[in-house]
């Protein structure tokens, strides 16, 4: 097989450049996202067949700017900036920008020249997503026009003897009508790559490369039972087989008959060694009396730690910990790029205690990579589109304090929900559901009777990465389905509201 082939995209802060390193990939190219600090050794070490400029916040005067080694144009890689990444190679090839009161984004149509690298065989009119406020001034005979705006500004340029291109509009979103076809000329035609890149290719690569460097060494696993874990756990296991021992702590906090059907299909027929502890009893006891939501948070994942470690200390001669980082975890820990956006628990390291080698097979990959490399796994979708899942798991979904009853309550009315989403078609199409218990009792009727009882919240919302989201638009006879069985099947419910919150200003879980 012949060596990897890399696009590497330079972050200089847009808010696409995942989604942009993501399409990249899906047209069959290994990409990788690397900060604006990155030098020409690191970059020539890395030999990418092609370099992209990503957009940003920033003017090309400002004077914190984002700015890029001035070697790379030297290299003889094709380059593709975008937004500020034009900017810079204006600015770089002597041209002028303007820096304008307004900046925003807005829907707009630009003209392509007949003669066009980028705009190969396509239209020459477009509707593309253009960033405004920054416009091209003068440019110098080293660029040539490739695009304008209906205004007459130059919106996409390529420099007049090198492989070097830009366009002030954003090729990744799906406002930009020919975008991917735009990167598909860029990636093919002119930086010549193969487009061998895919989840197949990466799961061969991938357990090869875990034999290479296990060895006839143990590894361990912390499997939850969620895609990410059952995902790394399967592919390693289909590398070194009974070398991997897999550790699931059963909180008592899953979902409806999450324990019994993750034993059945990874022990049972996948044949995989796993230690499944039952520690319920010991996280409902330290949980009594608990309501604070991030007390909650913090009991249950330093039990869980707790409880991993003895078991993990029953064991010997283990070297690896098995994690399931995803490269989302990685970008948004400031790992790669230098910017953290949050803190990830499968990021940072180890406790110097554990004395053990971190092993992340997934690291490389996104949340929806991951589906498909279980899916090529030969994982039944059962696991690979099972729902986003909490830490502390429904000890969040559980506003207040914690019982057993209301864990009941939360799991009977949340497979309700499942079960509706499923039979309705609709469990590819929304991001994440779930059933949450707020703290909230209210008069009703059941069996001609008063009632004072439970109210259920359902929560299901559309991302991409879960940093924002937007509440699914259910249809109505759906959701009153789903009403009438819960309120009719879970004895202690007499309500059910539905949460049409999006993120921002709320959260997706409630606490």
């Amino acid at each position: 097989m012949s060596e990897r082939e890399l696009v590497l995209i330079i972050d200089f802060g847009s808010p696409y450049n995942q989604l942009l390193t993501r399409k990249v990939r899906e047209l069959g190219v290994y990409s990788e996202l690397h900060p604006h600090t990155i030098a020409k050794e690191e970059i020539e070490r890395l030999n990418p067949k092609a370099i992209i400029l990503s957009g940003g916040p920033y003017y090309v005067k400002d004077e914190n700017r984002f700015q890029v080694d001035k070697e790379i144009y030297q290299l003889g890689v094709p380059i593709l900036g975008i937004c500020y990444g034009m900017q810079l190679i204006v600015d770089h090839f002597g041209g002028t920008i303007v820096q304008e009161a307004d900046r925003d984004y807005e829907q707009s149509t630009v003209q392509f020249a007949k003669t066009s690298d980028l705009n190969l065989d396509l239209p020459a009119t477009h509707n593309v997503w253009l960033s405004k406020g920054t416009p091209v001034d003068t440019l110098t005979d080293a660029l040539t026009v490739e695009a304008k705006d209906k205004a007459g500004n130059v919106v996409a340029l390529r420099h007049a003897t090198k492989p070097i291109y830009g366009m002030q509009f954003y090729p990744e979103v799906d406002e930009t009508e020919h975008g991917l076809e735009l990167l598909k000329n860029f990636l093919f035609t002119i930086s010549e790559c193969h487009g061998d890149w895919s989840i197949e290719r990466f799961m061969k690569e991938e357990i090869k490369r875990i034999r290479k460097v296990v060895g006839d060494e143990q590894v361990l696993c912390g499997l939850s039972g969620g895609v990410d874990s059952s995902v790394v756990a399967t592919l390693i296991h289909k590398a070194i087989g009974d070398q991997l021992t897999c550790i699931f702590v059963d909180h008592g906090l899953l979902r409806k008959n999450e324990a019994k059907e993750v034993m059945e299909l990874l022990a049972g027929d996948l044949h995989m060694n796993i230690v499944q502890v039952d520690a319920s009893e010991r996280f409902f006891s330290k949980l009594e009396g608990i309501e604070d939501p991030e007390e909650k948070r913090k009991i249950i994942g330093n039990e869980f730690v707790e409880v991993f470690d003895e078991e993990a200390k029953k064991l010997t001669d283990v070297r690896f910990l098995a994690q399931g980082t995803l490269y989302s975890d990685v970008l948004e820990s400031g790992t790669l790029t230098g910017q953290k956006v949050k803190s990830h628990h499968n990021v940072g390291g180890l406790p110097e205690e554990m004395n053990l080698e971190l092993l992340e097979p997934i690291r490389s990959l996104f949340k929806d990579e991951v589906r498909a490399l279980g899916t090529a796994l030969g994982l039944p979708d059962s696991i690979v589109w099972r729902q986003p899942f909490p830490g502390p798991g429904l000890g969040i979904r559980v506003l207040g304090e914690v019982t057993r009853e209301k864990v009941e309550i939360v799991q009977e009315a949340d497979a309700i929900l499942r079960d509706e989403i499923r039979r309705h078609g609709l469990e590819r199409d929304i991001w994440q559901y779930f059933a949450v218990l707020p703290n909230i009792r209210s008069v009703g009727v059941r069996d001609d009777g008063r009632s004072y009882d439970h109210t259920i919240g359902i929560r299901a919302v559309h991302s991409v990465d879960g940093m924002t989201s937007e509440w699914a638009r259910i249809d109505w006879e759906i959701l009153d389905q789903i009403s009438r069985r819960i309120v009719a099947e879970v004895e202690q419910v007499n309500r059910v509201v539905y949460d049409i919150t999006s993120k921002p200003p709320s959260t997706i879980e409630w606490e």
